[in-house]
């Protein structure tokens, strides 16, 4: 449930999208990632996400440390989810590349850059163990059709792919108001195609630090949470379960219907361009 460098299946997707104000960064967005990927691929593979960032790098990273069920428990802590029937089509509104940044996070070797035709160049840089083979197309498409966004391609070798912590990436937004969580959607290796239906299978949760008290379900995380971790996780999500064939493209929600409590403003939200 996500864009692929290589052949995959990738399933049991959980994304989280918050909005918060941090101490020290001020207003930002959150995005959690995990999910349950079978490797297609003969060698290396990688994940790549988008994001509507006016930066991105290393520190935007949050390491999570043994906080491995920050996810799980923001799953646990709702009601039994209904399946959602599906969520309306939109489209977002189009917002000198920095050399790409490479380093290591968890089990990946994570890629950044604002312009992905940049990624390639980039590639030994990252251990072979992990270098996947990029499919030109792939990246075009990132570069014409996602204007205005940050793409972090995280590399990884099979077996320590099935031992990843969850994903957790803070930025300042282009768009406050809209809180997006990215399910662009090809297990191939090549572009995705944003006109397609796809199959889901998603549990996506939301949060913020503006909500009314008794707004969404506590959540009670289990792991010890470090200073540098706890100011980014929400004290309460709301959420629900898509499965089935829908739309390709992100989920999103302006965030006055997420402080209204109201799922059904969720929209899949195509490229911009």
């Amino acid at each position: 449930m996500c864009v692929s460098m290589a052949p995959a299946d990738f399933f049991a997707t959980t994304l989280y999208a918050g909005r918060l104000r941090h101490p020290q960064h001020g207003l930002v967005h959150v995005v959690g990632y995990q999910n349950s990927a079978r490797n297609l691929a003969e060698g290396p593979n990688a994940m790549v996400l988008h994001f509507p960032a006016r930066a991105l790098g290393r520190g935007n990273f949050v390491p999570v440390g043994g906080a491995e069920h920050v996810l799980a428990d923001m799953v646990r802590a709702l009601p039994p989810l209904p399946v959602s029937p599906g969520a309306a089509m939109d489209w977002m509104d189009a917002g000198g590349a920095p050399p790409v940044e490479v380093f290591d996070h968890d089990v990946y070797t994570v890629l950044v850059a604002e312009d992905a035709t940049l990624i390639p160049a980039a590639l030994d840089r990252v251990p072979p163990k992990r270098r996947p083979r990029l499919d030109p197309g792939l990246l075009r498409f990132y570069t014409e059709r996602y204007p205005g966004h940050v793409f972090a391609v995280c590399c990884f070798d099979n077996a320590e792919r099935r031992q990843a912590k969850p994903l957790l990436v803070w930025y300042a937004p282009h768009d406050p108001d809209l809180l997006a969580a990215p399910a662009l959607d090809s297990h191939t290796g090549g572009a995705p195609d944003p006109a397609a239906r796809v199959r889901t299978d998603h549990t996506v949760l939301f949060g913020t630090d503006e909500a009314a008290p008794g707004w969404g379900s506590p959540v009670h995380y289990r792991d010890t949470l470090g200073p540098g971790l706890a100011p980014f996780l929400p004290r309460a999500v709301v959420g629900a379960r898509f499965h089935g064939w829908m739309p390709n493209g992100d989920f999103a929600i302006p965030h006055a219907d997420l402080l209204a409590g109201d799922l059904r403003a969720v929209r899949r939200v195509g490229p911009p361009a």
